[in-house]
């Protein structure tokens, strides 16, 4: 019996895998900061959708690599910490190497992520 590997897959089937396993993952995440990153992903990977051929590559490493580093933050090992860390902070190099957009973004998803919690955005249970 064949196994399947990612060369059997289309561009368009990897792309589509890796998207839906990273909205899996966010099911992890607190309330607040899943709202924030499913639209986070969904803007990213349609503003992608027909990127260049010279972007697909590290486009595609960078969100494997979120995908990684969060579902091991998210781990049953790390949750048991008091206060389990998301994320991770970026190098120097990391953050020189953003066009001026990108770092737009950033700084815009920084402020959406610690801006304070109002009672009126928590969901309610009906």
């Amino acid at each position: 019996m064949a196994t399947a590997t990612s060369t059997s897959f289309t561009h368009v089937q990897r792309v589509r895998f890796l998207y839906k396993t990273i909205l899996r993952i966010h099911r992890g995440l607190p309330l607040e900061i899943k709202a924030i990153g499913d639209q986070y992903v969904k803007d990213e990977f349609k503003r992608h959708k027909k990127c260049q051929p010279h972007e697909i590559n590290p486009f595609m490493t960078a969100w494997v690599d979120y995908a990684v580093t969060l579902s091991k933050q998210l781990s049953v090992s790390q949750l048991k910490k008091k206060s389990p860390i998301l994320g991770r902070h970026l190098t120097q190099e990391e953050l020189e190497s953003f066009k001026d957009d990108q770092v737009y973004q950033l700084h815009e998803l920084m402020q959406e992520a610690t801006k304070p919690i109002l009672e009126s955005d928590i969901p309610t249970k009906l």
